[in-house]
C-alpha cells in the first residue's frame, strides 16, 4: 500500500487541476497525507478519464499530426506519407503509460480494499468501470505501436505481449467487467461527479463495455473469424450503445488542460481531407440547393462538370479521382453532413466559419491566389465559395507554382465547434454499434438485426447528431455514386460505370470532355469491387466517425483497406513510401499506407530487452510501414 500511496500523492496533486469535480476538496481530505484509508478508487479512474482527453501538447501530436492524417480525416504530409517524429512519440508513449497508471492503480487499489473489507457497496463496480477504461486504453496503446505490456505501468519493466495476446487479454476483461458488476447499485452526487463520461451510471458502462467488446472482436475479423465471431455475437446479444445519450462522449473545455478540445491548436488548419471529399461528393442524392440558402445557389455547378483543368499547377501523379482539377463552384449534389462539418470558404457570415489563426486573419480571409509561371502570373483564382481537397504528398514544381492548394482562406475547413472547446469528445459514438453489426450480418454471425435494419439506424443516428434527420429517407434510397464509386441504398449493389464529364481547360478557357473513371481499390477485392454492401457500410461508418475517431477510421483501412484511400502526389519520390512511385501510383498496396507508430527511442534506450521483446512479437522492423497483427486486407 505504500507504493500506491505515494502515487497517489501526485495523482491527487494532478486531481486539483483538472478533475471535474467542482467541489473536490470536500471529498478530498488532506491528499498529501492520505492514509490507506483516504485513497480511493474514483480519484484514480477520474483522473485516467480526464488526462487521456488528451491536453493540447499531446493532442496535436496524437490526434492531429497522427490520428487525423493517417485515418484520413485531415489533410496532413505526415504519417501518410511515411513521415514521423520521435518526439511525438515518445510525448505520446509517456502520457498513456501515465493514463494506464492510474487505471492499474485504481484496479489494485479496489482490490486491496476489498480483500481488507475496507470497501463502499459501489467499490467492486468502480474496480469493473477500471477494467472496462483500462481495456479502452490498452486497445488504444496496442493500435497504435503493436506489441504492449499487459502488466505494465506499475512502476517496473515487464515483459511484452504480442498484439493478439493484448486482444485475448482486453474482450476476456470486458466479458469479467459486464459479469461482475451490479447494474442496481447507485453512488453518492460526489462521486458521480468523478465520471466525466457517465457519472457512474452502470448501465452504461455496461454498454459501452458490450459495444467496445463488439468493436475489438471485429477487428480480429481477417486474422481469427471464429473467435471475432463469437465474441462479437456473445456482446451483441446484451445491451450495447443504441443511442446518443448512451455514448461514449466527455465535454471538453476552454483552456489549456486535458479537457481542452484535442482540435484547438490555431496553426492546425484542419483542412477537408481528399479521402473524405471523394466519399461525399455525390453521395445520397441530395442538392446543394436543399442544404444552402438560395444566396449560394448561383455557385452550384451543373450536373456532369468536372471543374478546371490546371495540369501544369495541380498534381495528376496520384490515384485521387479529382486529381488535375480546381472545382471553381459547389457541388450540385454532396453528402448533407458535408456542409455542416466544413465550412466552404468565402461564407463569413457563417457563425461556423473558423478563423484559425486569431493573430492573421487574412489567412482564412484572402480566398484569391495565384497559379504562377515562374513570376508570372498565370491565372488568378477567387477560391470563395468553391469547395476543393487538393491531395498530399510531393507536388514538386507544380506545387511551388501554385498559391491556391495549401492556403487557409482557398479550402473548406473544421466548423468552429469542434475547434472552440465547446464540444464532447467522442470515443464511442452509437452509429457505431449499428455499422459493427452491419458488418456482422454481412459476414453471416448471428446478432440482432439484420443488415439492412443495422445499416440504414447506423446512417440514421448519425444524421440526428448532425441535426438532419430530415433528409435520411431520401438519402438512403439514393442510388447516385460517390467519387469512389460507392452509393448509398442497400439495395442497390451495380458497380459504377465509366462516364463523360465536361470540364474547362484551365488555360485556354476551353470546354472540353472527358472519360471519367473510378478508381480501383486494390486492397479490396482486388479493386473489382465498389460498391457492395461491406464497402457502403465502411463508407458509411467513415463519414460517421468524423471528426471524432480517425483511430477507427485508420484501424479500419489497415483491417479492411475500406474506404478508398488515395495514393499520396508523388510528382517528387517520397522517401519514407519507397514503394510508391510515378509506375505504380494508380494501385492500391499495403506498403503505401501507414500501418503503426515507431515505438519511442526512449523505449529501445532505457528498455532494450522489453524493445526486443516488442520487436520479436511484431514480426518485423520497428517502422511506420509494419503492418500488425490483425491488419490483412483482402
Amino acid at each position: 500500500m505504500k507504493n500506491i500511496i505515494k502515487r497517489w500523492t501526485v495523482a491527487a496533486t494532478v486531481l486539483v487541476g483538472i478533475s471535474s469535480c467542482s467541489d473536490f476538496e470536500e471529498i478530498n481530505v488532506n491528499p498529501v497525507a492520505a492514509n490507506a484509508d483516504q485513497v480511493q478508487v474514483e480519484y484514480f479512474i477520474n483522473n485516467s478519464i480526464v488526462s487521456a482527453q488528451q491536453d493540447p501538447h499531446v493532442s496535436e501530436r496524437a490526434f492531429v499530426l497522427y490520428w487525423k492524417a493517417a485515418g484520413r480525416q485531415d489533410r496532413t504530409n505526415t504519417l501518410p506519407i511515411g513521415s514521423y517524429n520521435d518526439g511525438w512519440s515518445n510525448d505520446y508513449f509517456n502520457s498513456i503509460s501515465g493514463w494506464l497508471n492510474h487505471a492499474y492503480t485504481a484496479i489494485q487499489i479496489a482490490d486491496e480494499k476489498i480483500e481488507n473489507g475496507n470497501i463502499n457497496e459501489y467499490t467492486n463496480n468502480l474496480k469493473q468501470v477500471a477494467r472496462i477504461w483500462r481495456v479502452y486504453l490498452l486497445s488504444e496503446m496496442t493500435d497504435n505501436f503493436g506489441p504492449i505490456a499487459i502488466n505494465g505501468f506499475q512502476g517496473e519493466n515487464p515483459d511484452f505481449n504480442s498484439v493478439e495476446e493484448v486482444y485475448d487479454f482486453m474482450l476476456t476483461e470486458l466479458k469479467e467487467a459486464v459479469a461482475d458488476m451490479d447494474e442496481e447499485v447507485t453512488v453518492p452526487s460526489n462521486v458521480q461527479d468523478l465520471d466525466p463520461a457517465y457519472g457512474y451510471n452502470f448501465n452504461n458502462w455496461k454498454k459501452y463495455a458490450n459495444s467496445m467488446r463488439m468493436r475489438l472482436a471485429m477487428r480480429l475479423s481477417q486474422v481469427d473469424e471464429a473467435k471475432a465471431q463469437a465474441e462479437f455475437e456473445l456482446a451483441a446479444s446484451d445491451e450495447f450503445i443504441t443511442n446518443w445519450d448512451e455514448s461514449f462522449k466527455v465535454a471538453e473545455r476552454p483552456g489549456w488542460d486535458a479537457l481542452t478540445g484535442v482540435m484547438t491548436r490555431e496553426w492546425n488548419h484542419q483542412y477537408l481531407s481528399p479521402t473524405l471529399n471523394n466519399l461525399m461528393i455525390g453521395l445520397g442524392g441530395i442538392s446543394s440547393e436543399e442544404l444552402l440558402p438560395s444566396d449560394l445557389h448561383q455557385y452550384i455547378k451543373p450536373e456532369g462538370y468536372f471543374g478546371r483543368k490546371y495540369e501544369n499547377h495541380f498534381t495528376t501523379l496520384t490515384n485521387n479521382p479529382s486529381a488535375g482539377y480546381w472545382f471553381d463552384g459547389l457541388h450540385p449534389e454532396i453528402d448533407p453532413r458535408a456542409y455542416k462539418a466544413y465550412i466552404i470558404p468565402g461564407w463569413f457570415d457563417n457563425p461556423e466559419m473558423n478563423r484559425y489563426p486569431s493573430w492573421d486573419l487574412s489567412a482564412t480571409g484572402t480566398t484569391t491566389r495565384n497559379l504562377l509561371d515562374g513570376d508570372n502570373v498565370v491565372e488568378e483564382i477567387d477560391a470563395a465559395f468553391t469547395w476543393n481537397a487538393p491531395s498530399i504528398g510531393d507536388w514538386g514544381e507544380k506545387g511551388s507554382g501554385n498559391q491556391v492548394y495549401s492556403w487557409p482562406g482557398t479550402l473548406p475547413r473544421l466548423a468552429n465547434k469542434f475547434r472552440n472547446s465547446t464540444s464532447e469528445r467522442v470515443f464511442f459514438g452509437s452509429w457505431e454499434s449499428y455499422f459493427l453489426i452491419a458488418e456482422a450480418a454481412v459476414r453471416g454471425w448471428n446478432v440482432p438485426h439484420d443488415g439492412q435494419i443495422a445499416y440504414e439506424e447506423g446512417i440514421k443516428q448519425s444524421f440526428d447528431y448532425w441535426n438532419i434527420s430530415s433528409y435520411t429517407e431520401e438519402y438512403v434510397a439514393s442510388e447516385d455514386y460517390n467519387r469512389a464509386g460507392t452509393s448509398v441504398s442497400w439495395s442497390h449493389t451495380a458497380e459504377p460505370m465509366s462516364k463523360t464529364v465536361t470540364y474547362i481547360n484551365g488555360y485556354t478557357g476551353s470546354e472540353e470532355t472527358t472519360t471519367f473513371s473510378y478508381p480501383d481499390n486494390h486492397l479490396y477485392q482486388n479493386g473489382n469491387v465498389k460498391n457492395d454492401h461491406l464497402t457502403k457500410i465502411i463508407t458509411q461508418k467513415f463519414i460517421a466517425q468524423v471528426p471524432w475517431l480517425p483511430l477507427e477510421t485508420w484501424n479500419d483501412h489497415r483491417r479492411l483497406g475500406l474506404p478508398f484511400f488515395e495514393n499520396p502526389a508523388v510528382e517528387n519520390s517520397l522517401p519514407n513510401l519507397p514503394a510508391l512511385g510515378q509506375n505504380n501510383y494508380n494501385e492500391s498496396r499495403q506498403e503505401f499506407f501507414p500501418q503503426r507508430l515507431r515505438y519511442p527511442g526512449n523505449l529501445q534506450n532505457n528498455v532494450p530487452e522489453g524493445y526486443q521483446q516488442a520487436i520479436n512479437h511484431l514480426g518485423g522492423d520497428d517502422s511506420v510501414l509494419t503492418p500488425l497483427w490483425w491488419a490483412k486486407p483482402e
